[in-house]
């Protein structure tokens, strides 16, 4: 369930509706505090179906063996024993809880090197494929690697599949447009390209690779879907996976640098998968709106489904959110990156009441601070349920999130429980 915060309400008075535990409220919310909430602000509420007491003696094994589960899926249930597996006699977990399955749903996230230990584990948990950000090249086609060896082993411990991510980025770690253009000109050099990946590939146990590419030139279309085909023809032969994320189009003749060279139709026979970036509407240098508008974001989903087969296809879902300062000036003005849980403690400092767009489906509050008006969009238990179900509705492969660096329990909980996850 997820429950809006009136006035006067509190943590144990929501607690005390339910008949479920204030100090799971607490933890399952990332709320720091129980006497400050925020009107409007959405909880989700967890109400067990099947509560196992601990007795001396007994582990997750022994106890996932007694209710024909897993132990990885009272991990889900009860994200604390990540941290703590060795179990109390006595203590209660929870083997299920009330509520309907929507669907079935593929989970990956992207993740940079320098993600927090703890951040990485309890997110694990939900995906099925972790995205390694990111390798970039040089014009001769050799990679440049990242220290990737503490992602992959951490993967690999919770069942996940290691995915390399591949940007065009440089020797400084900056996009560079030349690469693009090498890629798509220069046959000697997008073969040993494409040999680099898959020894890079088979030597570090990833087990695959997502092409992550912008700004390619209109020009360029047809050249880039032929390499990203040989890479997936390489890939396949040898066991591995190829899958290309597209800029949000809706519609072929869209203009803009970031559309022109992406070719839904072409990209879509040519890679296993599709991940759609429907995501920044909402960004560091735009107006203040949404960070993905489920409007806007449904009309990527419905030119998408007339280019590529829904079943190939991963829905983008933006773990973040942005703080603007008003006015807004073009040219000027530059929104603050936030992580979701930051924005309810925003908003509960400012005293701010969270709103909610029932068109963009997504939440938003304003306030004022040191003389300064603020609006702020983020992504709240509301917003991340549309898209999963829009995401089910449309018959897609799964769901992917750019990115997993802040985290965002209420996303984690809600999606294990309206969703059959695979381990």
């Amino acid at each position: 369930m997820i429950h809006v915060v009136k006035a006067g309400e509190t943590i144990y008075s929501i607690a005390e509706k339910y008949g479920v535990s204030p100090q799971r409220l607490l933890f399952d919310n990332q709320i720091s505090s129980a006497n400050k909430l925020a009107i409007g602000q959405a909880i989700v509420v967890l109400v067990p179906e099947i509560i196992h007491t601990v007795k001396p003696g007994e582990n997750l094994y022994s106890i996932s063996e007694l209710y024909g589960t897993r132990p990885i899926d009272l991990l889900r249930n009860n994200p604390f024993l990540i941290t703590n597996e060795n179990l109390q006699s006595g203590e209660n977990i929870v083997i299920k809880y009330v509520g309907n399955k929507i669907g079935n749903l593929k989970v990956f996230g992207y993740a940079y090197p320098f993600i927090q230990k703890t951040t990485l584990s309890e997110t694990l948990l939900y995906l099925n494929e972790l995205l390694t950000f990111s390798y970039g090249f040089t014009v001769s086609g050799e990679l440049i690697p990242i220290y990737d060896y503490y992602l992959i082993s951490e993967a690999d411990k919770f069942g996940v599949s290691p995915i390399l991510t591949l940007t065009p980025l440089d020797s400084n770690g900056k996009f560079n447009n030349n690469l693009v253009s090498a890629v798509c000109s220069d046959m000697t050099m997008r073969n040993k390209l494409i040999q680099n990946l898959l020894e890079t590939v088979k030597s570090r146990g990833y087990s695959g690779i997502n092409v992550d590419f912008e700004y390619v030139l209109e020009e360029d279309q047809y050249n880039f879907a032929e390499f990203v085909g040989e890479l997936t023809k390489t890939m396949n032969q040898n066991g591995f996976t190829n899958s290309v994320a597209l800029a949000p189009k809706a519609s072929s003749g869209q203009e803009g640098l970031i559309y022109e060279g992406i070719n839904y139709k072409l990209l879509g026979q040519n890679a296993n998968t599709v991940f759609l970036m429907t995501y920044e509407w909402g960004y560091t240098y735009g107006p203040p709106m949404a960070v993905a508008p489920l409007n806007k974001v449904k009309e990527v989903l419905d030119y998408s489904i007339t280019q590529i087969p829904s079943e190939k296809t991963d829905m983008g879902i933006p773990n973040y959110g942005y703080d603007w300062t008003l006015p807004f000036v073009r040219g000027e003005s530059e929104a603050k990156i936030i992580g979701n849980p930051e924005a309810i403690d925003i908003a509960i400092l400012n005293g701010a009441q969270i709103k909610f767009d029932n068109l963009a489906m997504s939440p938003y509050f304003e306030y004022s601070k040191d003389g300064k008006d603020h609006i702020v969009w983020f992504e709240d238990p509301r917003s991340i349920s549309a898209k999963l179900e829009t995401a089910v509705q449309y018959g897609f492969r799964g769901v992917g999130y750019w990115n997993l660096m802040r985290y965002f329990r209420q996303n984690w909980i809600l999606l294990n429980n309206i969703l059959s996850l695979d381990s």
